[in-house]
């Protein structure tokens, strides 16, 4: 429970400009990448739905790869329902021509979204917090409160995080083995989830 009660909805999109070069490069193979956007940029995506949400039950997806042509996706759209009742939906794109990180967090009296990354590149864009606040009289344009971030510190924070881990014997809190493996099923699940693609690749 928080300031703005429970989770209700998750919304999410996450992708690059492009997924391969013109002359096709090892995201464009599957038998060396594995797979598309969905399993390159996505599954960071999916991996903070299941923090927030937790474990997903019922997946329904759509994956293509009718742009590109590769025999890896290059747009998966999956819409899930948690354990706690959360619906989640998700955008994996290489067709938004443009790199792109959204994620909305809708609650009972309130909502956040994240918007853009803080990379080397800065090609995400600007990172801010948008805070929405719901009202009683707003007629649909609530308080909002905007925070930019400047300064990325969050490698800093996992290498100090993960050396306290060790020096004080610590319990990784966030970010274990058994969470890598958990999301990585369920990109596995959203692939599977689409019946047409699953026949055709796995």
């Amino acid at each position: 429970s928080n300031e703005f009660g429970r989770l209700i909805n998750i919304r999410g999109v996450y992708g690059k400009s492009l997924i391969v070069t013109p002359e096709s490069d090892w995201r464009s193979k599957r038998e060396i990448a594995g797979g598309g956007i969905l399993l390159d940029q996505g599954i960071h995506m999916v991996d903070l739905m299941r923090l927030f949400a937790g474990e997903f039950h019922d997946v329904h997806s759509y994956v293509s790869n009718d742009f590109y042509g590769y025999d890896v996706e290059d747009n998966v759209q999956a819409l899930m329902k948690s354990d706690k009742g959360v619906v989640a939906a998700l955008h994996s794109t290489a067709t938004e021509w443009r790199h792109r990180f959204r994620l909305e967090l809708g609650f009972e009296t309130g909502a956040l979204a994240l918007e853009g990354i803080l990379s080397s590149t800065k090609s995400y864009g600007q990172e801010t917090l948008r805070i929405t606040f719901k009202g009683q009289e707003d007629k649909g344009n609530p308080k909002e409160q905007v925070t930019s971030y400047i300064h990325d510190n969050s490698w800093k924070q996992e290498i100090e995080d993960f050396a306290e881990c060790i020096l004080e014997d610590k319990k990784v809190g966030v970010g274990k083995s058994e969470d890598a493996l958990r999301t990585m099923e369920l990109v596995y699940r959203i692939y599977r989830a689409d019946g047409e693609w699953s026949k055709k690749y796995l």
